[in-house]
């Protein structure tokens, strides 16, 4: 396996204008959720740099380029904010841990790839996704109401929204014509313009020399909980320079909570991921290699923790941007972040007078965008089980958590088609008596039923047989009670599993115990092992098992009393 995949010879300049395009639209994007992860806009930057880099180069999916996302910088408040507030004395320590979850968190993703569970991320269906990604998107507007006001943003979505009410009657009027300043660019910017400049780039731009002309370049006050330029919430003074690395920290007590988290954020990061990889798939009309991908983004997610980084995914904008302008390998990926990284070494004096209320704005669209506006159109005509499923996974990972949203949406898609696969398979249960109405027969054997005079019941299961269809199998049979001998027809059925397997074996006990033979006739070489290690075979009589149906009625004719 080679050690990059997706390398091409001719494609250095295409790779190098999508990474560089590419960066141009990370670096507002990792500045802000940075901050609205509250680990800082540094973190976000690293998150770009680290995940971006490692998974470029380690990853399966070439043209894809990953960083902080707004699903994963949900998640990551979420930690950050648990695990801060288990030491206010010590917020560096909460940090730590919060860190080392990310860390977990990546080897999670590379144990997942190792296992191939990347195959069973396109198992889960568009209702539970859309309800997901929805939810997610309206999770990022709600928090970043209270920045965009110039209010410092309530802990949760249910905090935030419960809040709006209070924050709009108490606006910081410069903050919030900043806001909207970047509202109306994100989202009125002429794709003429945002093709040459892209629109959060041009935001951050604008917003930021706003108030410096109007603030008169005054000095940045950071007496306060947040650092002010003219009243207005700005980043404040960073650092600049290569990070550190930040050794994982454990305690016992929180090690659970710690693996929770983690396991949140390997699974969500593995969603995020492949479906972005399949957009990228879509636009290259390549082929993704998902577990290496998901190798790649652990080791990504893996080295960002070490040194104090946001978790990241494959970021679909950043991910579209790089191919349409020329960006087809690994190469553009890994160029994104090094320039990242150039900007990280030395931008500290011009970030720090960002307001919090333009990444705020940019931050909102990033929200909008994410919300599956596609499906909502069509839910008029949508199946009512999809819309049942999207609204629940919609308000359950607003309300309650994300990877609980998707369990549940999961299970009850997967209980709804049981209960479909159930209905059809029943329905291709036929129970023969009079050869009249018998589909499957051969001529000979409807001479054989015939004869029979109807003391012969031909139960006929066509299709796989599994768990949600064994009831049904039952209680087909328990309709039928004038026969003499019972002829149970497995030769259509190409697996069965071990519930409908115990309903055969309910089936075959009722018969006998009315004194009636049964024969069986199993024409599938995995049908016929799988019953004969469960005993099926043990409880006939000899000569009662058949290869062909014809022989089984032969039989079963001769069986009949005078």
């Amino acid at each position: 396996m080679a050690l990059i995949h997706g390398l091409q010879k001719g494609s250095l300049r295409g790779d190098f204008f999508g990474g560089l395009t590419a960066a141009v639209v990370a670096l507002p994007l990792a500045l802000a959720m940075g901050v609205a992860s509250g680990a800082g806009p540094l973190a976000g930057l690293y998150g770009a740099v680290f995940v971006g880099f490692f998974a470029a180069l380690f990853g399966g999916t070439p043209a894809q380029v990953s960083g902080p996302t707004g699903p994963m910088t949900v998640v990551m408040a979420a930690v950050f904010t648990q695990f801060t507030a288990m030491y206010p004395d010590d917020p560096a320590r909460g940090a730590a841990m919060a860190f080392t979850v990310v860390i977990l968190g990546g080897l999670f993703q590379i144990l997942f790839g190792v296992l191939r569970v990347g195959r069973y991320i396109n198992l889960i269906p568009h209702p539970v996704v859309s309800g997901f990604m929805s939810g997610i998107g309206v999770i990022i507007i709600l928090l970043q109401l209270g920045p965009l006001l110039g209010h410092l943003s309530p802990p949760g979505p249910l905090e935030a929204a419960l809040a709006v009410p209070d924050l709009i009657g108490q606006p910081v009027l410069g903050a919030l014509a900043l806001g909207v300043l970047a509202l109306l660019i994100v989202y009125l910017t002429p794709s003429a313009i945002n093709r040459l400049m892209p629109s959060p780039l041009l935001a951050l731009i604008v917003g930021t020399l706003v108030l410096l002309v109007v603030g008169g370049g005054g000095a940045i006050d950071t007496s306060g909980v947040t650092a002010t330029l003219s009243g207005v919430a700005v980043l404040g003074p960073i650092p600049s320079g290569f990070p550190s690395p930040q050794w994982p920290v454990f305690e016992l007590a929180h090690l659970p909570d710690m693996l929770k988290a983690a396991v949140m954020l390997a699974t969500l990061g593995t969603i995020d991921s492949l479906l972005t990889s399949l957009v990228a798939d879509n636009l290259t009309r390549t082929q993704h290699q998902s577990d290496r991908e998901l190798i790649g983004q652990g080791i990504g997610n893996a080295v960002s923790g070490l040194f104090g980084g946001l978790p990241g995914a494959g970021a679909t904008m950043r991910t579209v941007v790089n191919v349409r302008v020329g960006g087809r390998t690994p190469v553009s990926g890994m160029w994104h972040a090094l320039l990242l990284l150039g900007v990280l070494t030395g931008a500290g004096a011009i970030v720090q007078y960002i307001p919090h209320a333009v990444l705020a704005g940019i931050l909102i669209k990033v929200g909008t965008d994410i919300i599956d506006w596609d499906y909502l159109r069509h839910l008029r005509t949508a199946p009512r089980s999809g819309m049942i499923i999207m609204a629940s996974v919609f308000f359950i990972t607003v309300f309650v958590d994300l990877i609980t949203a998707v369990a549940v949406g999961v299970i009850m898609a997967s209980l709804i088609f049981v209960e479909r696969m159930s209905a059809l398979q029943i329905d291709s249960i036929t129970a023969v008596t009079d050869p009249a109405s018998a589909t499957p027969l051969s001529a000979d054997e409807k001479a054989l039923m015939e004869q029979a005079h109807g003391r012969v019941l031909l139960f006929h299961i066509g299709g796989p047989m599994s768990f949600g269809a064994a009831k049904g199998m039952a209680g087909n049979l328990a309709r039928f009670d004038e026969y003499d001998v019972l002829v149970l027809d497995l030769s259509d059925v190409p697996l069965i599993d071990d519930s409908a397997i115990r309903a055969l074996d309910d089936m075959i006990h009722d018969a006998q115990r009315k004194e009636r033979a049964v024969l069986l006739v199993s024409g599938r070489e995995a049908v016929s092992t799988r019953l004969d290690r469960r005993g099926i075979y043990r409880k006939l009589a000899e000569g009662a098992v058949f290869a062909q149906r014809k022989a089984a009625l032969e039989q079963a004719v001769a069986l009949l009393p005078a």
